[in-house]
């Protein structure tokens, strides 16, 4: 599968070049040229998979240039046994008779975030070994809170990667301040501006 730009219909580069890239040249967003279709039985199949069968399942679909072993070690990685609070990673749990809630706050920061952040820095070094050979990827990241901690959380101590994330010195809630101005980690970086949120953007 090939995705193309939100901005040029002309470009087509493979998921991983997408993925190393972040965005394209003209400053669009990419988005695949397709949306797979998933039959039936294939629907039905993925109701009775665990999270990592599911995820590998649909990131095969979208990651073609990745290989089942590519797969395997960011999913692997990512939802690992003692990384979310639950052993199901995101499970549904039975509110009553008719209603059931998706949890998604199960994972290090308590944030639904955590479930693209915790796999985003799998997908970023994987793809960085295909296209961009030993350069060193710098993240900048701007965050109102939540973006913040689970960013920063998901790329500590990431080789070959560095973080900086920057947030409004009175525009974040006084715990997600602490979790952030804590962070473990060699490669990451924290930064109070003063202004807001657009302004830790610009």
């Amino acid at each position: 599968m090939f995705y193309t730009s939100t901005r040029d219909n002309s470009v087509k580069v493979s998921a991983s070049k997408a993925i190393a890239d972040g965005i394209s040249k003209e400053g669009g967003l990419y988005i695949p040229e397709s949306i797979p279709v998933l039959s039936a039985e294939d629907i039905k199949a993925l109701c009775s998979a665990d999270y990592k069968e599911r995820a590998k399942k649909v990131l095969g679909l979208y990651l073609t240039d990745f290989s089942k072993e590519e797969l395997d070690y960011c999913v692997d990685g990512a939802y690992a046994d003692g990384k979310f609070a639950s052993k199901a990673v995101a499970p549904v749990v039975k509110l009553h008779d008719n209603v059931s809630i998706l949890e998604l706050f199960q994972g290090p920061t308590c944030a639904f975030k955590d479930m693209a952040l915790q796999i985003l820095p799998y997908l970023l070094t994987v793809s960085a070994k295909k296209n961009l050979k030993d350069k060193e990827i710098v993240i900048l990241v701007a965050t109102s809170g939540d973006t913040g901690k689970a960013a920063l959380e998901g790329f500590k101590d990431v080789a070959g990667t560095k973080i900086l994330v920057f947030y409004p010195v009175d525009g974040v809630s006084p715990m997600q301040k602490l979790q952030m101005t804590t962070q473990e980690g060699a490669n990451v970086g924290v930064c109070a501006i003063e202004g807001n949120f657009d302004d830790a953007q610009t």
